[in-house]
C-alpha cells in the first residue's frame, strides 16, 4: 500500500499561522513590560548619579592639586616689578605678547605747568638729555580733535592718555586721527621736528642722542617717518620718559596714576608769576586763539569780576582778544590753588612725588636748579648739559617768534610784564590769581608806580 503524500499547506507569512500550522508570537513588544519593575529602572539611576558626583569630586581634586602647584612653584613678584617671560600687552596683536620685558624701576615724570611759563625751555633740559624718551605735548591731539571742549572736561582723557604712554603703548593716537586719515607716523606727532628722540638714531642720521644741543625743526622735517610700534620699542629701552604738558590743570587729577604702584610717576611743577605769564599770553594771542577760547568756556559765570578795562575806555579788536588771554587765567590760577593746595597738606600718595621749580629761580640760578631737578628724578646733570642751560639763559639773540625756544636774557624776559601791562590788567590777573601768588611767593603791585619800578622787588620765598 502506497503512502499518500503528506500534503503541504502554504501560508503566507503575512497571515496568523504562517508556517507549517505553527503560531508565532507577534514581534510587537509592550511598552508595559518595560517598566514592569520600576526597581531595576531606579538602579540604573542611582549608579548613574554615583558615576557624575565622583567624576565631579574627581575634577574638582586635580584643579586644586594644580592650584597648589602653582602657588608652591611660583616666585613671588612686587607689584612695580614686570612679570618674568610674557610680556602682557593691552593690544590685540599677538606681537606684543613677544616683546623684551620693559626696563625695571623705570622713572616716569610728569612736567605740570601752563601755558607761557617757559616750559618749552625747561623741557629741553630732558630732550637733551641722552638718558631720557622725551614726549613734548601729546595731549595737544586731545584738545585740536575734540575742540571745542572745555579746559576742564578734557582732563579725563588727557590723564588717560598718559597712562598708555607711560607704558609706552602710543596706539592711543590714533583715537584722535582724522577719519579716514593715514595712520599717524613718528613725524605726525606733535613738536615731533624738534624731538631728540625722533631726529636722532635710530629714527633719523642727522643728530645724535648723546651730543647736547637744539634740534633745527627744517632738517628734522626731512627725516624719513617711522611706525608708532618702532617708537614704542625706542620707549622700552630708556630708563626715564619723561611728558611736558600744559593740559594737565591740577596735579589731583594725575592721582590714580601717582597712586599706581606700577607706575613710578613724580610730577614737577613749573610755576611763574601769573602776570608774566598773562603779559607772553598777550603778546603771542594770535597762536593761542583755540587754546583760550577752550579755557575761557571753563570759567563759573556766577563769579564777580573786575571790570577789564576802564569804563571811560572805548573797547577795540585788540582789547577782546586780550580778554581772552587774561580771563584764561582765571581757570588757570583756580586750577593752580588746587595743586597747591594738595602740596601745602599733602596726601599719602603725593609725598616725595611732587616738586615746585619757580621760573624766576631757573633763569636766576640755572645750574643750581638744575642739579636739585635732575637730583629729585635719579639723573644726573653733566657738564653740556649745564653749560647748555647756562647759555640759554644769558643770551641776547632772542627769537621773535613766541614758540620758539632760543638763548635770550631770561632774567629781563621775567619783569617784562612790569612795564608793558597797564595797571588795570595787572590788578585783574592779580584778583584771580591772589591765593596761588600768595603761596609762590608773588608780591602783588600796590600802585602803578610800584608795578613800574624795577628796583623793588615783587619776589619773595614761597611758601610751600
Amino acid at each position: 500500500m502506497k503512502n499518500k503524500p503528506y500534503p503541504l499547506k502554504f501560508t503566507p507569512p503575512w497571515e496568523k499561522n504562517a508556517g507549517f500550522g505553527r503560531k508565532h508570537k507577534s514581534c510587537t513588544r509592550s511598552h508595559t513590560k518595560i517598566i514592569a519593575n520600576p526597581g531595576i529602572v531606579m538602579k540604573v539611576l542611582r549608579r548613574k548619579k554615583i558615576v557624575m558626583l565622583l567624576a565631579y569630586f574627581l575634577l574638582v581634586a586635580l584643579t586644586m592639586l594644580n592650584l597648589a602647584n602653582y602657588k608652591w612653584t611660583k616666585e613671588p613678584q612686587q607689584c612695580n616689578q614686570p612679570m618674568q617671560g610674557v610680556n602682557f600687552q593691552s593690544r590685540s596683536d599677538i606681537r606684543y605678547l613677544y616683546k623684551a620685558p620693559q626696563v625695571k624701576n623705570r622713572q616716569l615724570v610728569y612736567v605740570l605747568t601752563t601755558w607761557r611759563s617757559g616750559s618749552s625751555f625747561f623741557g629741553e633740559l630732558f630732550n637733551q638729555n641722552p638718558n631720557v624718551f622725551f614726549l613734548y605735548e601729546p595731549m595737544w591731539h586731545i584738545w585740536q580733535k575734540l575742540y571745542p571742549g572745555d579746559a576742564v572736561s578734557l582732563q579725563g582723557a588727557a590723564r588717560d592718555m598718559l597712562s598708555s604712554l607711560y607704558r609706552c603703548d602710543f596706539s592711543i593716537f590714533q583715537l584722535y586721527n582724522s577719519p579716514g586719515g593715514k595712520n599717524i607716523t613718528s613725524l605726525g606727532l606733535f613738536g615731533a621736528a624738534i624731538n631728540k628722540v625722533i631726529c636722532s638714531y635710530p629714527f633719523c642720521t642727522s643728530y645724535r642722542k648723546d651730543v647736547v644741543g637744539m634740534v633745527d625743526e627744517k632738517v628734522c622735517r626731512k627725516c624719513p617717518p617711522q611706525s608708532l610700534q618702532m617708537l614704542e620699542e625706542e620707549c622700552l629701552k630708556y630708563n626715564t620718559v619723561v611728558i611736558k604738558g600744559v593740559r594737565i590743570l591740577d596735579v589731583n587729577v594725575l592721582a590714580p596714576l601717582m597712586e599706581d604702584p606700577s607706575l613710578n610717576l613724580k610730577v614737577i611743577h613749573l610755576v611763574r608769576d601769573p602776570r608774566a605769564v598773562a603779559n607772553s599770553r598777550i603778546k603771542s594771542r594770535h597762536g593761542l586763539i583755540r587754546e583760550n577760547l577752550q579755557v575761557v568756556r571753563s570759567r563759573d559765570p556766577k563769579l564777580r569780576r573786575v571790570p577789564f578795562v576802564d569804563p571811560n575806555h572805548k573797547m577795540n579788536k585788540k582789547d577782546g582778544s586780550d580778554y581772552h588771554s587774561i580771563g584764561a587765567m582765571e581757570v588757570i590760577c583756580e586750577q593752580m590753588s588746587k595743586t597747591l593746595k594738595t602740596a601745602f597738606h599733602p596726601p599719602k600718595w603725593f609725598k616725595g612725588k611732587y616738586m615746585t621749580v619757580r621760573y624766576e629761580d631757573l633763569v636766576e640760578n640755572p645750574i643750581k636748579t638744575v642739579r636739585n631737578v635732575y637730583r629729585f628724578v635719579n639723573l644726573s646733570a653733566n657738564h653740556d648739559i649745564e653749560i647748555f642751560a647756562m647759555n640759554m639763559t644769558t643770551g641776547s639773540n632772542a627769537s621773535s617768534k613766541p614758540f620758539i625756544v632760543s638763548s635770550r636774557n631770561a632774567t629781563q624776559a621775567a619783569s617784562a610784564w612790569r612795564t608793558v601791562l597797564n595797571y588795570q590788567q595787572i590788578r585783574q590777573v592779580e584778583e584771580y590769581c591772589q591765593h596761588a601768588m600768595s603761596l609762590l611767593g608773588y608780591l602783588r603791585a600796590r600802585t602803578a608806580g610800584e608795578a613800574k619800578d624795577l628796583s623793588r622787588p615783587l619776589l619773595t620765598v614761597p611758601k610751600i
